[in-house]
């Protein structure tokens, strides 16, 4: 039986409380630009609008049973004798015209600003969680290459996708605020109607929801932490069978994937139904408590001088606000179960929202350094952090431009972190990396980032046509095709692509489906190329073909130019023969430097791979 893998993150996170609503709703303020908050000032306003409507309602219909039923008392209300007077009625009858028009008239205006209060907290709701959305995507995009490399793809996208939950707990708020001023508007029209029944009956039905608040946060926490955890073991299980359905379907493990695929969701599904539910049970038992009080009060009324028809204007009245009481306190609860059920997510969400960015990384991408000479490694060391080993150790060495160079070593030599260095992608821990005897740091790295295209051993293809591909990142409409097809010619992949009738306007399929390996690769370096770089790295690009391919991919980089210049990390010691010079690395430093052939002489680890 297949067990879900659990991360550090997740366990640690089930080992802590989350903090209270208000801290993360204060959280959620600080992310709101200016407009977005005077909106929500404004919705507010709104709100109080809808609340004041929904009091006016609830107050109109008491004269107005009350001229129904028994119109010659009407006129001992006082307000009731001072628009008989002012409108010169001669008998209270003639009143029960304009008082069925202002209760009609005060619900479809309660109605219409109800519909209105849902429409823009609906509307509210996704505007934010949109612009949400785009700034955790934008956040993380500009995060450091070392920060990406400590995370989990899992984890991230896990996070990412949470923002729907953002969304329903801005609406859970918003439902919350709007519950509450339309509570406090019943409650206060009931008390002036009826102090002590509606004091008494607000009181019980308050306590009610009080006691049901604390009996549940604990549960709710627990779901809250298990949803969040759960949602990370999903996407884990989705990628790692999706991403391996060629072994998946070769080895018949697809009951294993299933299986932890399973033991991921349905964790998920119960939290989610257990906070639906107790989100929503408490109406049942709070509108079966209403009948019985709103029983005992007409039985109650009945018994006072002038029986059950003199009390029903009032157990009418009471008996709407009761209605209307009641839904609004349940979507209180309601509102506040689901933030509370919700919280863990959009702690993750948030954590992402308050990332960092680097100041440089928001000024504009300067122009590509014009280099003329070299590059130079000088003493570089590299370490993740200072309890780390080190990965690189005194590494010097020079790059002339122009030149062809090959890094070879045993897997863990330090191939991949010396060129991420040299890319600028990370930053030495100890010595310089200078161009043209010039520090690489700062706007000087950024621009010379600008100059460097690398072709990676799995090139990703987008599913898009080939030359939205080649010109990965560029807007369709501002995409250069004369460029595209001379980068394609340079790569030698131009007659494959002409020879289909969709030519470079052809769907490659998802990653590149559709191609072998050696024309994913050429594809690469055609992309390479198109951003017209100066300097081209391929991080073990032919590592994954075959001889024949490998030589015919070969055979195209050589042909690339004198201009270029060119680093190879490659394994197979025939990718860098024609190399003009060799650097050879082990355990992060270099033991080697030299031609192929002055390599064979010096080198006896060198040598012994010549001869795998």
């Amino acid at each position: 039986m297949a067990k879900p893998y659990k991360s550090r993150l997740s366990q640690k996170r089930l080992a802590v409380n989350p903090p209270g609503i208000q801290p993360i709703l204060r959280r959620i303020w600080q992310h709101l630009n200016l407009k977005r908050r005077w909106q929500l000032l404004g919705l507010a306003a709104l709100m109080v609008t809808s609340g004041i409507a929904e009091a006016i309602t609830l107050g109109a219909v008491l004269p107005f049973l009350s001229v129904i039923v028994a119109p010659e008392k009407v006129l001992d209300n006082p307000t009731a004798m001072q628009l008989y007077e002012a409108l010169g009625f001669t008998s209270s009858e003639q009143l029960v015209l304009p008082l069925t028009i202002a209760l009609i008239v005060a619900a479809l205006l309660a109605g219409i600003m109800r519909l209105l209060v849902l429409w823009a907290t609906k509307s509210y709701g996704q505007m934010v969680g949109h612009e949400m959305a785009v700034n955790v995507y934008w956040r993380t995009l500009y995060q450091p290459y070392r920060v990406h490399l400590a995370r989990n793809t899992s984890e991230l996208i896990s996070s990412i996708e949470k923002i729907t939950v953002v969304i329903a707990v801005l609406n859970h708020t918003m439902a919350l605020i709007s519950a509450l001023v339309i509570v406090t508007a019943i409650v206060v029209v009931l008390l002036a109607i009826e102090p002590l029944v509606s004091a008494a009956t607000f009181l019980g039905l308050g306590g009610l929801y009080g006691l049901l608040i604390y009996s549940t946060r604990k549960r709710l926490n627990h779901n809250s932490r298990q949803i969040s955890r759960q949602m990370t073991l999903q996407i884990k299980a989705l990628q790692e069978g999706l991403g391996g359905i060629r072994d998946v379907l070769l080895d018949h493990s697809q009951p294993f994937y299933c299986e932890r695929y399973r033991r991921a969701n349905w964790p998920l599904c119960r939290a989610r139904a257990e906070n639906a539910f107790i989100g929503s049970s408490p109406r049942y038992g709070v509108e079966t408590l209403g009948l019985v009080v709103l029983a005992g009060l007409a039985y109650g009324l009945s018994q006072q001088s002038g029986g059950g028809a003199a009390a029903l204007p009032l157990l009418g009245t009471l008996a709407l606000g009761a209605q209307r009481l009641m839904p609004a306190l349940q979507q209180i609860f309601a509102a506040w179960a689901g933030i509370r059920g919700d919280q863990t997510a959009v702690e993750d969400v948030l954590k992402l929202l308050e990332q960092s960015i680097p100041p440089e990384e928001l000024q504009p991408s300067p122009p590509p350094l014009r280099w003329q000479s070299t590059i130079k490694f000088i003493d570089v060391g590299f370490r993740y952090n200072s309890t780390d080993p080190w990965i690189l150790q005194a590494l010097s060495f020079t790059i002339p431009k122009g030149a062809r160079v090959g890094v070879v070593g045993a897997t863990g030599s330090g191939k991949s972190t010396t060129l991420d260095i040299l890319m600028g992608l990370l930053e030495p821990t100890v010595g310089e990396v200078v161009v043209d005897n010039r520090l690489l740091k700062g706007d000087r790295s950024r621009a010379w980032q600008q100059t460097i295209a690398h072709v990676p051993q799995h090139i990703y293809l987008a599913d898009t046509t080939i030359a939205e591909n080649i010109a990965l990142g560029v807007p369709k409409q501002d995409i250069d095709l004369e460029r595209v097809r001379f980068a394609a010619q340079q790569a030698k992949i131009a007659a494959f692509i002409e020879q289909s009738p969709d030519g470079y306007s052809a769907t490659l399929g998802e990653r590149g489906i559709r191609l072998s390996g050696g024309q994913r690769q050429r594809v690469g370096i055609a992309r390479a190329l198109y951003k017209k770089a100066s300097v081209l790295v391929f991080d073990e690009a032919t590592s994954a073909l075959d001889s024949f391919t490998e030589q015919e991919v070969m055979a195209a980089i050589e042909n690339l130019g004198d201009d270029l210049t060119i680093l190879l990390i490659a394994h197979r010691l025939s990718t860098v023969e024609q190399c003009d010079f060799i650097i050879e690395l082990a355990q992060g430093r270099v033991v080697a430097q030299g031609n192929y052939q002055e390599l064979l002489e010096k080198s006896e680890s060198f040598k012994r791979m010549a001869m795998l």
